[in-house]
């Protein structure tokens, strides 16, 4: 199979550097063309992940292969007129919105960024857990008149709780469910929103925009879609706090079903679980969820590394009498499945499903 041509454009934030750390060495794509703001534009990409004092700026894991570091960094215009087969975005709203269009227009586009999660004709993929939602693609295309698309990834707090709500769903049925998150500094990249000392010695009980985030998407997550999407027919509250973990999502979950359900019901219907599709993609763990017994699990220091940091654990499932249902802990690695492997995960599944490096 003969790569495909991959550009990243936020090459260097924190959630860029995440896709580009999970595209090196990928049997299926290479990194050919990256873009940032244009203060980084006509640097080699090391260079501009260098600050003034020579200080590195690579956050991920590992370090940046040399053959991607000598990469010329471009502006958001060039990786429009760039020679790819393939886009990964990783900005902020703003800029997602102005140019995701310009390269959907040409080349698919997989987006890290809630700039069209909530359009009528943008698939928000979890690969194995809604599939069909990709059926909307041919019409965005159409209704668009794009080459190619646009498929956003969840918000990085939604995934792991839709994740695990899908077998729940699919065995007893979802009538209520109410969550509170402690959400990882790590999630709240390097440019605002929480700074160094509000998080020591600290919990921060707001994240603007998060707990609405969280409701629609999951509610479309596990919706229909047919000739439109929709919601899942269920109440969904929730808190989102940042706490002073450096990297996992945790979410206590109360869910109410529609059919009855104790915690060894829910629990066998999660150890069951297996998604469909997933088997062969080259980021896909061994298990996308598991569910332990250990009620000191799941912690963010002994589990967000699970399957590569892709697998979505569960702990503490019990029985709750006053819901009609069931509670549990879950865990999910915020900037690998949330972000960077996540969103190459998405291309990989969409690259064997023909929607990508095929006509369009």
């Amino acid at each position: 199979m003969k790569k495909l041509r991959t550009g990243v454009l936020g090459a260097t934030g924190l959630a860029g550097q995440q896709v580009v750390a999970a595209l090196q060495g990928h049997p299926w794509f290479v990194v050919t063309a990256l873009a940032a703001s244009e203060r980084s534009a006509g640097k080699p990409y090391g260079e501009a992940l260098r600050g003034s004092g020579g200080a590195s700026r690579w956050f991920a894991d590992g370090s940046a292969d040399p053959s991607v570091e000598s990469l010329v960094m471009g502006a958001a215009p060039d990786l429009v007129d760039a020679d790819v087969d393939l886009v990964f975005s990783a900005v902020d709203r703003e800029v997602a919105l102005e140019w995701e269009p310009k390269l959907a227009a040409r080349v698919p586009v997989i987006s890290t960024a809630s700039a069209f999660r909530d359009e009528a004709d943008v698939p928000l993929l979890l690969p194995g857990i809604n599939n069909a939602h990709a059926g909307v693609i041919p019409t965005q295309r159409k209704m668009r008149g794009w080459r190619g698309f646009i498929a956003p990834i969840p918000n990085c707090t939604t995934t792991g709780l839709a994740i695990s709500l899908k077998p729940l769903q699919d065995r007893f049925g979802l009538r209520l469910v109410a969550m509170t998150s402690m959400q990882a500094v790590s999630g709240a990249g390097r440019a605002g929103g929480v700074l160094a000392l509000d998080v020591i010695d600290n919990v921060v009980p707001f994240i603007p925009g998060e707990e609405e985030k969280v409701v629609r998407e999951t509610r479309k997550i596990l919706g229909c879609w047919g000739d439109r999407f929709e919601p899942a027919p269920l109440a969904l509250t929730c808190t989102c706090t940042r706490v002073n973990v450096q990297d996992g999502h945790t979410e206590a979950v109360f869910v109410a079903t529609e059919r009855p359900a104790d915690a060894e019901a829910a629990f066998e219907a999660m150890a069951a679980f297996t998604p469909e599709g997933l088997a062969g993609l080259p980021s896909a763990p061994e298990r996308l969820l598991q569910v332990v017994r250990d009620p000191f699990r799941p912690q963010p220091r002994r589990d967000r590394d699970a399957g590569g940091g892709m697998t979505v654990t569960v702990g503490r499932m019990r029985t709750d009498e006053a819901l009609g249902g069931v509670k549990y802990v879950v865990l999910s690695h915020n900037t690998k499945l949330g972000a960077g492997k996540g969103a190459v995960l998405l291309a990989e599944w969409l690259t064997r499903e023909g929607f990508v490096g095929g006509p369009a």
